[in-house]
């Protein structure tokens, strides 16, 4: 007996062994390759990075520590730096906005949708490949290229920003909540069938209660994503901070970048704390 598991453990390492080598050299080839036809060359790399450290080097503010807390007119003060706070600080709260807004209205769409698109819900067939094969275009478009296009249909502002981050929201999100929908128990769905319970009811006391706490972590997780996409957005004229650090750009008004940047990196920490204690309180039932 112990000698038939120790042959039969031998093979299955054996063919474990085997398996990883064949995946690690497919890996490996198709990464060479991609390299190649991307034409990435770490020579370059490395003889082009004194350049990036040159370019942060110029974003550095220059700070006197006898003058930190002069006036906005002495320079090197922090009021120095931040003269265009009142600018920056609106249009901060505006990419806070969008980026919520967005995501609210994409996860209702996407979580609606994701109800007919699951393959166990028994919603038609027609209907789910429908919604399927529209929410893979609407993910499979970039935030950008939507900002690009409604931009061009709209002007320059929040709107472009929203539209492009809530198609592309409900797209990504759909898929996430179909599949959670589809890997759900469906012990208590057969049992509200047997009890003569409507498929709203089903959906409603079956199947939501599983997938409620994904559908949260999901759309936390967007929010935070939304957020930084939303400051790129604003590169093509889709409103927010972004547009004010593509214009520093510009203008090279290196100061500016720098303090720009330390607001869009506070920001996002911020949102990443908020919204992992807010996961916790609703997902997992702990108090912040």
């Amino acid at each position: 007996m112990n000698n038939d598991f120790e042959r039969y453990y031998q093979q299955i390492k054996g063919r474990q062994k085997r398996d990883a080598l064949l995946w690690s050299l497919l890996l490996a080839g198709l990464f060479l390759g991609a390299g190649k036809v991307a034409e990435f060359n770490l020579a370059t790399i490395w003889h082009a990075l004194p350049n990036f450290f040159d370019y942060l080097r110029e974003t550095l503010p220059v700070l006197h520590w006898r003058l930190l807390f002069a006036d906005g007119r002495t320079e090197g003060s922090l009021a120095y730096w931040g003269y265009r706070l009142h600018i920056q600080l609106p249009l901060i709260w505006e990419t806070l906005q969008l980026a919520l807004a967005a995501t609210v209205v994409a996860v209702i769409a996407a979580a609606i949708l994701a109800f007919f698109a699951a393959a166990n819900t028994q919603s038609p067939a027609p209907l789910r490949f429908a919604i399927r094969a529209v929410v893979a275009f609407l993910r499979t478009m970039p935030e950008l290229g939507w900002a690009v296009m409604f931009v061009m249909a709209f002007g320059i502002g929040a709107i472009p920003g929203f539209l492009a981050l809530a198609l592309h929201t409900i797209g990504s999100l759909t898929k996430l909540f179909y599949e959670a929908i589809e890997s759900v128990s469906d012990k208590p769905v057969r049992g509200l069938a047997a009890c003569g319970a409507s498929k709203l009811q089903r959906m409603r006391f079956a199947y939501w209660p599983q997938v409620k706490p994904i559908f949260l972590s999901y759309s936390f997780m967007r929010m935070e994503i939304n957020f930084r996409s939303s400051t790129i957005l604003g590169l093509v004229g889709a409103g927010g901070i972004g547009q004010e650090l593509m214009t520093n750009i510009k203008l090279d008004r290196y100061d500016q970048v720098s303090i720009t940047l330390l607001l869009i990196i506070i920001v996002v920490s911020l949102l990443d704390s908020i919204s992992g204690r807010l996961r916790r309180v609703v997902v997992e039932g702990k108090a912040a």
